[in-house]
């Protein structure tokens, strides 16, 4: 046989190869981020519920969705073991103070240049920027309102007019 046919028997071996062995990696990090769980840290289970690791055992978890609310779970459901901040920050809505981790960083081009006169310029722009500008147009929103609601209110009273007022005793039933 010629090299030249056996070249795509050597390509598909080769991408078999690589997928199984990317795949094998992937299942030993899953395995690995399991392993380290321990009790008190939050985790993500495969079906998108949050928690908190209660207690682990072989092949189990023991998890504290709530007060008063343990689940029992394989350890295979368990889809990412989170970090404090990450885990307070989807349960609880803590958001972490990212201005105590890094500098502020401006929102203008300013910094870049270091020139002390286009400092002076936009600090004098940013004060102006504080005043209230009239384009003298009227905020119609409220006019519009109200004639809706105006125009809602006489078609109640119209429909009211057209129905027959009914007295005790009377019935729609025909006779």
């Amino acid at each position: 046989m010629s090299p030249v046919t056996l070249l795509p028997f050597i390509v598909l071996i080769g991408a078999m190869f690589l997928m199984t062995r990317s795949a094998k990696k992937k299942q030993q990090q899953a395995a690995a981020m399991r392993s380290d769980m321990q009790p008190g840290s939050g985790v993500r289970t495969i079906g998108g519920m949050y928690a908190t690791v209660k207690e682990v055992n072989e092949d189990t978890v023991l998890l504290d969705a709530g007060p008063g609310v343990d689940l029992l779970f394989a350890k295979n459901s368990i889809g990412a073991v989170l970090t404090d901040d990450e885990y307070n920050r989807i349960v609880h809505g803590i958001e972490h103070d990212l201005k105590s981790d890094s500098d502020v960083v401006p929102d203008d081009a300013s910094s870049l240049t270091g020139s002390a006169e286009t400092d002076a310029s936009v600090d004098e722009a940013a004060a102006s920027d504080d005043k209230a500008v009239d384009f003298g147009k009227k905020d119609t929103t409220d006019e519009v309102q109200e004639k809706a609601a105006d125009a809602d209110a006489e078609q109640a009273d119209a429909e009211a007019a057209e129905e027959p007022k009914k007295t005790d005793g009377d019935s729609d039933a025909k006779k």
